[in-house]
Parts: C-alpha cells; sequence; structure tokens
C-alpha cells in the first residue's frame, strides 16, 4: 500500500473571502496590486488554492503590524524569490511584542467601583477608556480588560489621598505627551547611532535576524533610564519643594522677625549671625569679632537666651504652630496622610541640622 497525499484545495473565490475573513473586493484588489498570484482558471471559474489563502493570512498579518501595501508587496517579493520572511517578521515581532513584564488583568465594574471610593462614576469611566487605562469586552458589559493593572493602582491611591478623578486623567493625558516625546527621543538616538544601517535598504535575512537581536538587547535600556532619572529628579525636587515650603512656613511662623518665640526657634533652626549652637561648639575665641564669623558682630551674646529655651518651651510650642494648609496639602499628596507628622518633623530636624552645620563651617573658617 502506498500513502496517498490528499488532493490540494480548492477555492471559489467566494469561500477564500469567508476562509481568510476578507471579502471579494479586497481578494480583487490584492490582485490588481500584485499582492496575489492569479488563480488557475478552469471553464469560466477561477481556482485558488491554499497558497493564496496563505498569502492573504500573511498579507493580513503584516497590515496590523502597520507595514503599509507598497512594503508587503517588496516583503512578498522577497519571499518569492526564496530570502525568506523570517528575519523581517522576527523583527516585526521584537518591535511588536510587550515592552513590559507587567500583564494584563480584569476587573468588573463592582470591583472598579469598589477601588475608587464606592461611587459609580460614569464620566471617569468614560475618560478611563478613552486613555486606554480600561477596554470594554465585547459581549461583557460588566467587565473590563485593564492593559496596566500597575497604572489603574496609581490612580486609585492618588484618588484615595484625595485627588479628583478629572484631574488624575488630566495629568495622565498631560504626561503621555511627554512620555511620548522621551521615547520618540529615544528612537531618533538608537536610529541614529545603532539601527541605522539595517534601514537605508531591504534588509537581508540575516541583517534582519541582527537587527532583531538588537532590539532584544536594547528594548528595557529606555524604561530603565526613565526610571533611573525619575528617581533621581523626584529625589531633587522633592527636596527642593518641601525646603521652599519649610522656609515659608519658617517665616509665617517668625512673623518675619526671627524673635517670635519658641516656634521660629524649633522649625527654622539657627541662621547665619545667629548664636543658637550649643557653647561648647563655638570658636576657640570665647568672644569673636566679625572677623573670626564673617558677620558683623552681635551687640550682645544670645547664648542666654539660647540657653533660656527649654524642653518645655518646645513642648509648649508644638500645640502653638499653625502650618499653612497648602503646604501640608503639599506634603500628604507625597507621603500620604498617615506620614504627614513624621515627614514634617523629619525635615524640620534636616533643615536644623543642615544649618546649625553651616554656621558652625563659618566659625571654623580662618580670617583672612
Amino acid at each position: 500500500m502506498t500513502d496517498q497525499s490528499p488532493p490540494p484545495a480548492e477555492y471559489r473565490i467566494e469561500d477564500l473571502a469567508h476562509i481568510s475573513g476578507t471579502s471579494v473586493r479586497t481578494i480583487r484588489a490584492y490582485q490588481d496590486r500584485g499582492l496575489l498570484p492569479k488563480p488557475e482558471r478552469r471553464g469560466r471559474a477561477n481556482v485558488y488554492g491554499d497558497e493564496h489563502l496563505e498569502r492573504l493570512r500573511r498579507t493580513a498579518d503584516l497590515l496590523d503590524r502597520g507595514y503599509t501595501l507598497a512594503s508587503i508587496k517588496e516583503l512578498l517579493e522577497a519571499w518569492d524569490t526564496g530570502r525568506g520572511l523570517g528575519g523581517v517578521l522576527g523583527l516585526v515581532a521584537e518591535i511588536d511584542g510587550p515592552w513590559s513584564d507587567e500583564e494584563a488583568a480584569r476587573i468588573t465594574r463592582e470591583e472598579l467601583d469598589a477601588a475608587f471610593g464606592g461611587s459609580p462614576d460614569e464620566e471617569a469611566l468614560a475618560d478611563a477608556v478613552e486613555l486606554g487605562v480600561l477596554e470594554r469586552l465585547p459581549g461583557s458589559g460588566d467587565v473590563f480588560r485593564v492593559p496596566s493593572p500597575q497604572e489603574l493602582a496609581v490612580a486609585a491611591e492618588l484618588h484615595s489621598a484625595g485627588v479628583p478623578l478629572t484631574a488624575i486623567s488630566g495629568h495622565l493625558r498631560e504626561l503621555r505627551g511627554q512620555v511620548e516625546h522621551i521615547a520618540a527621543r529615544f528612537l531618533d538616538f538608537t536610529t541614529e547611532y545603532v539601527f541605522h544601517p539595517y534601514l537605508d535598504h531591504q534588509p537581508t535575512e540575516a541583517e534582519a535576524t541582527e537587527a532583531a537581536g538588537l532590539v532584544r538587547r536594547l528594548r528595557p535600556l529606555a524604561q530603565q533610564t526613565v526610571d533611573a532619572e525619575l528617581a533621581r529628579a523626584m529625589r531633587t525636587m522633592a527636596t527642593r519643594y518641601i525646603h521652599h515650603h519649610l522656609g515659608d512656613i519658617s517665616n509665617v511662623s517668625s512673623g518675619g522677625s526671627g524673635d517670635s518665640g519658641g516656634s521660629s526657634s524649633e522649625l527654622s533652626g539657627p541662621r547665619a549671625g545667629q548664636d543658637a549652637a550649643p557653647e561648647p561648639a563655638r570658636s576657640p575665641n570665647p568672644h569673636p569679632t566679625s572677623a573670626d564669623t564673617g558677620t558683623s558682630a552681635p551687640e550682645a551674646d544670645p547664648a542666654p537666651a539660647a540657653d533660656a529655651y527649654t524642653d518645655a518651651d518646645a513642648d509648649a510650642d508644638a500645640t502653638m504652630i499653625a502650618l499653612p494648609a497648602d503646604a501640608v496639602r503639599a506634603v500628604r499628596d507625597l507621603v500620604g496622610q498617615e506620614n504627614v507628622a513624621a515627614f514634617i518633623t523629619a525635615a524640620a530636624r534636616r533643615e536644623v541640622h543642615a544649618r546649625t552645620m553651616d554656621e558652625l563651617a563659618v566659625r571654623r573658617t580662618p580670617p583672612r
């Protein structure tokens, strides 16, 4: 007994359109453009085979990946001449693949409402769908796909901290534009220095495979660079921001005079030309002159006043200091409601320490 291969499949144009998921009109248009081989003519009928079906499916796949019909024609011609598409499609797969390890999730409308305070908000839901934070699933009106659960969790946390949903969506729109600019700059940079040799001509199989390997190596670098720079910028800006507001708090508390009681001493710390440092840390000269300190000599040694400020005074001041509402809100948005007091306390102590160190350094500067 000999094995017999099944006869090749044959399709009428209507059958080919149905199986490939396209239309008769599209098939004829592809034939006119040279994307699809001519069918076999049998009498008055045109007969298509599996090679036509495969070509239609590959064309649809390349269209989904963003290729133009002209580019697809060049690729298919290369395929026909035996050059192959494996490397090119591998490169496309690397570029089209996920650029994050995060996996999409699903969430019900009930879970969504609970995560954002328990009250349905149709306007906020429409914004989330428009921005792609949520995706509607066909046939499931109360279930949504979440492409980035992390992004949704950030929005929920910001909302629980007091940020309105409209402000969150507005911030995301602005942020998205800035991030897309960063992505475009990174692509321009890598194209100029890495991928340029592959883009000035139709890549060979080997070149496409090599370029796909480079994409695989370089793909994480953009996110790693942005993560590192964002962390650095947040640290720098947050420190500067809170110091600015602590300075405002100090001025409000002291009334601008620097001599209105314990609140100024506790929050702002010693300033240049003021003796709030402990007596043992003074310059070896017990009576420094203007040359010793680099400042005008005080009319009277303020050390007794510093000594007179006791722990009991500080405890009393802790119930007297009124902080500006905008400063408290800024700290709350930065560290969360439960950490506001601890953060302001730590920042104030850090400022006091820094100013004390500055004062000691000035006093130790030798006269010129």
